[in-house]
């Protein structure tokens, strides 16, 4: 989809000192949102008209070194075709020097969730809405449904293919409120043939919620949990307020 995010290796067995690993996560985290070409440095995202190709060249050209430039690639909503653009990175961006940390729920192992895991023969397809695309949806690969029953309610949720790993797009009653509005990103975790485990402690703020140069897919109806899941990431933190970028 062109917004691939950041992974952070999540083993498939059960860790003695699960607040000890969550809390190393958390320190993780903060070093990928802040890094060169972290969440954070994303100053722009440059578009090329239909049918032109990136030329890094001449995008990195009297940049300043703490400037980083990288392609991106989606699909046209309108002709299907691929369209190009560039990334502009900045490792000393207004948000990366305003950065306090991200607020956080307290670790609680209740929301550590053992779920069922089916694939789906072929690639299925759903559609997502995205934040950027003024109600237009693009097509997520689904290779399979999660199926588990949180406070007497089942769900079947669906996480799509990201590079590999299954990303849930959650919502849920915080939203807008305690956490960020769009919903927030899940890495799920396979623990077993026909068996995954969604752990909320580590449920994250999108990419959107860090720089307003990213185009996130928001939470389709099926992952919109009924109660509030106070667990995981909240808000970004800014000191002096939000930066000019967001």
């Amino acid at each position: 989809m062109g917004e691939t995010v950041s992974h952070t290796a999540v083993s498939d067995q059960p860790t003695p000192d699960p607040a000890g690993a969550w809390e190393a996560w958390r320190a993780e985290r903060r070093r990928s949102v802040t890094s060169p070409t972290g969440n954070l440095a994303l100053v722009e995202t440059r578009w090329l008209p239909a049918g032109e190709r990136p030329d890094l060249d001449a995008a990195r050209a009297g940049q300043p070194e703490t400037v980083t430039v990288t392609t991106v690639e989606r699909t046209d909503l309108v002709t299907g075709e691929p369209e190009y653009g560039l990334r502009f990175w900045d490792a000393q961006s207004p948000a990366i020097k305003d950065f306090d940390g991200v607020d956080t729920f307290p670790y609680d192992p209740a929301w550590v969730l053992e779920a069922d895991y089916t694939p789906v023969p072929g690639a299925r397809r759903v559609a997502f809405e995205h934040i950027r695309d003024n109600g237009g949806t693009r097509d997520l690969v689904v290779p399979g449904d999660i199926s588990l029953t949180v406070d007497d309610r089942d769900y079947t949720l669906s996480a799509f293919d990201d590079d590999g790993t299954l990303l849930l797009v959650f919502g849920d009653p915080t939203n807008g409120d305690s956490t960020y509005g769009a919903g927030r990103f899940l890495f799920v975790t396979h623990t077993g043939e026909g068996r995954v485990r969604l752990d909320f402690n580590r449920a994250f703020v999108p990419p959107c919620g860090f720089s307003d140069q990213y185009n996130c897919p928001m939470p389709p109806r099926q992952n919109r949990f009924h109660l509030p899941v106070e667990a995981g990431e909240k808000r970004p933190v800014f000191r002096g307020g939000v930066p000019a970028q967001h």
